[in-house]
């Protein structure tokens, strides 16, 4: 266990406050619990702990103790914020018509080394993390805490663009350890400043508070398809809240309206119009901080906005520290869909099979695996034991792909059972018998030499016929790309690329920069390209 440490530099907060105001905090005694200390003029002042307010005299605050604290504090930027050189502290002002200041609140900045503990395996995984929670919940922390920590092994820089990662001044807060700090002049150009991080400075991983605008999530998406991680926080608290935000939505792969063909709502059982994710998401794993020490974390952001927008939501993980620093991991069984063709999907894989996908019609018959006269097959020896499915057909398809299938006649000698939906129904003896042993139960919609091959491909995992024509349109990806990298290069001020998905963007980006040249993503989705520089 991690052991937490807390430095908060209180005494230079508590230096610019006029000197009755500072006595009266010192007096409460409270230092540990102190969030912000509150001076408007015409009002008494008051001191905010974590469970309530205190007033620290009865007389009003004057124009002089206003102008006082603002002398002694750090110039205040476009947007009302300033600090104290070299430390965490951050004073936030409000102004009148005029631009006279006419309200101060101080929040108190403290670095609590070891609570990174809680997600630090995620913070390390090398996936993109996104941080959601109320004001004052700790995202702050958790943020700097997580620089410090991944510094220590990788090239990190900071895009900081109010001084609450890495403190006023210059020179970085101790607390950010060996992370580089790049501080933003105006609030709107954030997003400039993150491209520029990128490109300038070759950077392994990003740290920035604070996403907010459409033009920093599309900023955050040019940099994930780089390959750089990101570790973030954005407006909002829950995962529902950033879905119907229509500014931030992009960041876990927004969604859109779809018209789905009548065979397709049928099988799904839904309207014909659904939202659908639009996108890959920008990260890979959502934080939702309920409490500084309880934290709910979507470990497969692709997977939990799917399973929400079809009505069936995955449990997040809950992790919670307890009064002695012991961390405790929840992880809740998934959701049960009430579906029939969510019901009919195999119960535990063993020996690392692959279930078929919920029963639908068969497409196109896959190509056959290599011969193995051609080559010694990989592949597995599966034993299946047929219930309902006819025996011939399975040994026509394995024999047609080239796999090495064994068609039992008991549940004992078998490693997966495929029936029919009607058996599968019916919870006969020895589909009842194959869940007791924990064995992977496939179920067809018909007896069709289809949906035999399509069930023999899923099992041994072969590729289809649109994996090849994958291949070959990455091929042409390639070559298209190579040819828009040697035009820049003999002198084309830019080349746009087509448009193309996030996982051909982020190849394009990985090829360009081994060129040596840059690339930026324009425009949103589908149609969102590739653009190529010159440096």
């Amino acid at each position: 266990m991690t052991q937490r440490r807390i430095t908060d530099d209180l005494d230079a907060l508590l230096a610019v406050l006029p000197l009755d105001i500072r006595r009266a905090v010192e007096a409460i005694n409270r230092k540990e619990d102190l969030m912000e200390i509150i001076l408007d003029l015409g009002r008494v002042p008051t001191a905010r702990f974590v469970d309530g307010e205190v007033i620290l005299r009865d007389s009003e605050v004057t124009r002089a103790e206003i102008d006082y604290v603002d002398e002694r504090v750090g110039e205040f930027d476009a947007d009302n914020r300033a600090g104290i050189e070299r430390t965490l502290h951050r004073i936030s002002a409000i102004r009148n018509r005029r631009g006279v200041i006419v309200g101060l609140t101080l929040r108190i900045g403290r670095a609590v080394y070891g609570t990174i503990d809680i997600i630090e395996d995620i913070v390390m995984s090398g996936k993109s993390l996104l941080l959601l929670g109320r004001p004052g919940v700790g995202k702050t922390t958790l943020l700097r805490e997580a620089a410090r920590i991944l510094a220590e092994t990788k090239r990190v820089i900071i895009v900081d663009t109010s001084n609450e990662i890495g403190g006023d001044g210059d020179v970085p807060h101790p607390a950010v350890g060996k992370a580089r700090r790049m501080q933003v002049g105006e609030p709107m150009l954030q997003h400039e400043v993150m491209i520029e991080a990128v490109e300038n400075h070759n950077p392994e991983v990003i740290v920035i508070d604070e996403i907010g605008r459409e033009a920093e999530a599309a900023a955050a998406r040019t940099i994930a398809e780089r390959g750089v991680q990101l570790i973030a926080t954005a407006h909002g608290n829950t995962l529902d809240n950033l879905l119907l935000n229509p500014t931030l939505s992009d960041l876990v792969g927004g969604i859109e309206a779809v018209t789905l063909s009548d065979e397709e709502a049928r099988r799904r059982g839904t309207q014909k119009t659904v939202l659908e994710r639009r996108a890959p998401p920008t990260f890979d794993v959502l934080v939702e901080i309920q409490t500084r020490n309880r934290l709910a974390i979507h470990t497969d952001i692709s997977a939990s906005v799917d399973a929400l927008l079809r009505g069936f939501p995955i449990p997040p993980e809950i992790r919670t520290r307890d009064e002695h620093g012991q961390i405790k991991i929840e992880r809740a069984a998934p959701t049960v869909s009430t579906r029939p063709e969510v019901r009919e999907i195999f119960k535990a894989p063993r020996r690392g099979y692959q279930p078929v996908t919920p029963p639908v019609e068969a497409g196109p018959p896959r190509p056959a695996a290599p011969s193995p006269a051609n080559a010694v097959s990989p592949l597995p020896t599966i034993r299946i034991y047929p219930y309902g499915v006819a025996r011939n057909r399975l040994q026509q398809a394995a024999k047609r792909f080239g796999v090495s299938a064994v068609i039992v006649r008991s549940v004992d000698e078998a490693d997966v059972l495929v029936t029919l939906r009607s058996y599968y129904r019916d919870r006969q003896a020895a589909i009842l018998d194959a869940e007791a042993r924990g064995m992977p139960i496939h179920v067809l919609r018909a007896n069709t030499m289809a949906q035999v091959e399509r069930f023999i491909s899923d099992l041994f995992n072969l590729p289809s016929e649109e994996d090849l024509a994958h291949s070959a349109e990455l091929q042409r990806i390639r070559e298209q790309t190579e040819a828009a990298i040697a035009a820049v290069l003999n002198g084309e001020r830019w080349v746009d690329l087509p448009p193309a998905p996030a996982t051909v963007r982020h190849l394009q980006h990985e090829m360009v920069r081994q060129a040596d040249l840059v690339s930026h993503s324009y425009g949103k989705e589908p149609r969102r390209h590739v653009r190529i520089f010159r440096k």
